[in-house]
């Protein structure tokens, strides 16, 4: 008998910034894209909080503001290397920000 072991879960914290110039779709469509890449890789979205437009402390790709997204995430240490590497190539993150959340 062969029994398969489940990949350990670790709860993160996941902040981003996207760019001022998108509309409630193009927030919404860029969130969704980013769900689905944390789905794929078997993690999980517990919960997203739409903070909203904010002045950035120092201009970032010459923009001065951007749209704050908090997400708390369950997904496997090794996913979280797809999910930084989709984050480095998508124009619409200015910064980006995932730490593991203690229990």
């Amino acid at each position: 008998m062969s029994s398969q072991l489940a990949t350990p879960m670790n709860e993160y914290e996941f902040v981003y910034i996207l760019q001022p110039g998108l509309d409630d779709e193009g927030i919404q469509a860029a969130i969704d894209r980013l769900d689905s890449v944390i789905t794929g890789a078997e993690g999980e979205v517990v919960s997203t909080e739409r903070w909203g437009s904010r002045k950035l402390a120092y201009p970032i790709k010459r923009f001065f503001e951007g749209y704050y997204v908090l997400q708390q995430l369950s997904m496997p240490a090794a996913a979280t290397h797809v999910l930084e590497r989709t984050l480095r190539i998508n124009e619409d993150v200015l910064r980006h920000m995932l730490l593991r959340a203690d229990k």
